[in-house]
């Protein structure tokens, strides 16, 4: 009997860990360039031999866990804000970590903080050519297509804007990359990803979530429906194994 409770069981852990992503990914679908998280669900079958016999298979119970996220591209925003900007392919901006390491995103509504620092929404400083990427105080900071940050001294406003860095586009072809909790991708393994100098910047727009909600309301009505049948399960067991002991107590005829 405790096969099918162990069974059940494991489901019933599997489908929470569904239902935290899913929720997960609604609280993001209007996040600006969020990438859907993905779940897959691994068979864990576990075998008993005694003393080197053959081993039976006793149980096949659920591993359900986060692996990678959907990468396909969102859709486009015009917002018409010259910091704002969007990624094509699989080009990724480049950003430090909280914890000082380089990470990746796609989230592009990039501003410069009270220190100057040029950072995306969540804070998270752009890197350049050799580090985050700082401007002048007192200037105007407009971005190109090439990624590169431009300069204007508003008390000479007739001079040319100069060309102080230029934001680390990088490419993920070939190279493996896993999501953080923070939401941050981040190459598997350590290290940094190659900069990707064809890339470009569509200034002025921004990459919306890939979350579609109407597909994520389906995926948790289908997963709070398996969650049940897998409660019943345990119900199930139990009375079985409830009506088994009667049967024991039943006296010798």
């Amino acid at each position: 009997m405790d096969h099918l409770i162990f069974t059940a069981y494991s489901g019933m852990n599997g489908s929470m860990v569904r239902q935290r992503v899913i929720a997960s990914n609604m609280a993001n679908a209007q996040t600006i360039g969020f990438r859907a998280e993905t779940l897959t669900a691994t068979p864990v079958t576990l075998k008993v031999g005694p003393n080197g016999a053959p081993a039976l298979e006793a149980r096949a119970m659920t591993d359900g866990e986060v692996h990678g996220a959907n990468m396909a591209e969102g859709s486009l925003t015009q917002t018409g804000n010259p910091l704002d900007v969007a990624l094509s392919g699989d080009a990724m901006l480049s950003v430090q970590g909280e914890d000082g390491t380089e990470a990746y995103t796609r989230r592009g509504d990039l501003s410069v903080s009270a220190g100057g620092v040029l950072q995306n929404g969540e804070g998270r400083p752009v890197i350049g050519s050799s580090g985050p990427i700082s401007v002048p105080p007192g200037s105007k900071v407009t971005l190109s297509a090439d990624g590169s940050v431009n300069v204007a001294q508003i008390e000479n406003p007739g001079a040319p804007p100069q060309v102080i860095d230029r934001i680390k586009l990088a490419s993920t072809n070939g190279s493996k990359i896993a999501k953080g909790l923070d939401g941050l991708f981040r190459v598997i393994g350590g290290g940094s990803l190659p900069a990707n100098e064809d890339a470009k910047l569509q200034v002025g727009a921004l990459e919306q979530s890939n979350v579609s909600p109407s597909d994520v309301l389906i995926q948790m009505v289908e997963a709070q429906r398996l969650f049940d049948i897998r409660t019943k399960l345990v119900s199930t067991a139990k009375d079985i194994d409830e009506q088994g002991q009667s049967l024991m107590r039943l006296p010798a005829g």
